[in-house]
């Protein structure tokens, strides 16, 4: 897995645009649609969980389970994407993750945030 594998996030023109803050420098909300999320969970994997078992005992980051978590993050975060465009909206405010673990069997990741309608500001 190359770093690149590692991260998340949009390409350089989203039709959604998808951000940590309350607002986009140069636009103006013109339409609050309201909560949106993506939510997936995950099992863990049983290779993978005896992997982290044994790096546990020596230390070192568990490749298996950080892989897992990035897939698993991107597919919220495109889940809320569709959600936000099947809703009208063209950017979603205040994004956030929530990480839990859903019945000690898996990983539950829920995306969330605020679709709005954003335009330039005139």
């Amino acid at each position: 897995m190359g770093i690149e594998e590692y991260g998340g996030g949009q390409g350089p023109h989203p039709d959604v645009l998808v951000v940590t803050t309350n607002d986009v420098p140069g636009y103006e909300v013109r339409q609050v649609i309201g909560e949106v999320f993506g939510l997936t969970v995950r099992s863990r994997h049983l290779g993978s969980q005896i992997g982290a078992g044994l790096k546990s005992m020596i230390g070192g980051e568990l490749k298996g389970l950080t892989k897992t978590l990035v897939e698993t993050r991107n597919q919220a975060m495109d889940r809320l994407v569709e959600q936000a465009r099947a809703r009208g909206a063209n950017a979603v405010l205040m994004f956030r993750f929530d990480v839990t673990e859903a019945a000690d069997v898996g990983t539950e990741v829920c995306a969330y945030g605020t679709a709005v309608v954003i335009a330039e500001r005139a």
